[in-house]
């Protein structure tokens, strides 16, 4: 069971050598206190993003006394949570929007070679989904927890042709 650590802070990547092979991001972590008789008291919350690069993502929160508590409890949660979305010539299939509470976050595909356009919390839910060329635009809040379940939204929206065709009782063709 061994870790590889590239960097640290808050948006340090992860990677754990035990099964398949998962990205993992450390979105933020927040220091929470709570005002006791003694004093205050500290704890911590970390929001991590887990990803194999080949279109299945998760995300979660985890929430520990301890930073590094926080994140482990946030990676197996994450792993967990994992589903699958579609990753068509490494882009999205279609413009999506998707939103949490005050946060909204639009995907564009975009063309080969243009790598990917986004901010932090965006930036680590596509690239640990596997997405290599992708425009987005967050807007509204900018909280990190909110913009990583709103793109999280908007890449469960997403649909091949395929199931579109499918689900209209059509061939790919008609569609397109």
């Amino acid at each position: 069971m061994s870790t590889q650590r590239s960097g640290g802070g808050r948006d340090s990547k992860r990677t754990r050598e035990e099964g398949p092979e998962l990205i993992e991001h450390v979105v933020k972590i927040y220091r929470v206190s709570k005002v006791i008789k003694g004093g205050r008291k500290f704890s911590f919350s970390a929001i991590v993003v887990v990803g194999d690069g080949k279109g299945k993502v998760g995300a979660a929160m985890g929430k520990a006394a301890e930073v590094p508590d926080a994140i482990r409890k946030a990676i197996e949660r994450a792993r967990r949570a994992m589903k699958s979305v579609p990753v068509v010539n490494t882009t999205v299939p279609h413009e999506v929007q998707g939103r949490s509470d005050a946060a909204c976050v639009l995907l564009k595909p975009a063309s080969l070679g243009t790598g990917v356009v986004a901010g932090g919390p965006v930036r680590a839910v596509v690239e640990a989904a596997g997405y290599h060329n992708l425009l987005t635009k967050s807007l509204g809040s900018n909280s990190a927890q909110n913009v990583v379940w709103a793109t999280l939204n908007a890449l469960h929206q997403l649909k091949t042709a395929e199931e579109i065709a499918a689900s209209r009782g059509k061939v790919v063709a008609e569609i397109l």
